[in-house]
């Protein structure tokens, strides 16, 4: 994706570019110092911008060629990393590319939609923690699979597709393909409500 749209592309993280994306999966990854500043607030989090920022004024090719190497010997190589964070890291950071550049949803593979649902029903209490007045279901499109999110009543069911439940879970409701049912009151909170890390 990276090659075919370019350095200047768009994404769903206004202002940032995908040059700016690529900068924050090479620091996130390979610089230890400044990777956990990526989630933590305060002078930490300013830090990581400061070495991101740098970071994405370096030349986009060496960046691609970074981010294609994998990450360096160490934590982000350990195989729930990669199973869990990593997975989840890639594909938004994918989509937000794409979905900004006007390309829809892909077809998976059978094996990354299974692996992205694992993902989903694992990150889902935490994703959905700041919802408030509602319950929150989230059912995979297609299939007899449902989860529970959230324990209130009323409950709202977001019916999608593993990636796109992981989208709207991740903060990206604007740019994920879902259908949000059940009570309006319940709806209202869902729609109101702030997910992501």
């Amino acid at each position: 994706m990276l090659d075919e749209l370019g350095p200047h592309a768009p994404t769903l993280l206004t202002p940032w570019t995908s040059r700016d994306v690529a900068a924050h999966l090479v620091v996130r990854e390979n610089d230890y110092l400044a990777g956990p500043g990526l989630v933590l607030p305060g002078a930490w989090g300013r830090f990581a911008e400061r070495r991101r920022a740098a970071l994405a004024r370096t030349d986009f090719a060496s960046l691609r060629t970074t981010l294609r190497a994998g990450p360096p010997p160490g934590f982000f190589r350990l195989r729930w990393v990669r199973r869990l964070p990593n997975l989840n890291e890639f594909f938004v950071h994918h989509e937000d590319v794409r979905r900004a550049n006007g390309l829809g949803p892909r077809t998976l593979e059978p094996a990354m939609d299974n692996a992205l649902w694992r993902n989903v029903v694992l990150g889902r209490w935490f994703l959905a923690r700041r919802l408030r007045g509602a319950g929150l279901e989230l059912h995979w499109a297609g299939t007899a699979r449902t989860v529970r999110a959230r324990r209130a009543e009323p409950v709202a069911r977001i019916t999608a597709t593993p990636g796109e439940l992981l989208l709207y879970l991740f903060g990206r409701q604007g740019a994920a393909h879902v259908e949000l049912s059940g009570p309006a009151e319940a709806i209202h909170a869902v729609r109101g409500a702030r997910f992501g890390m």
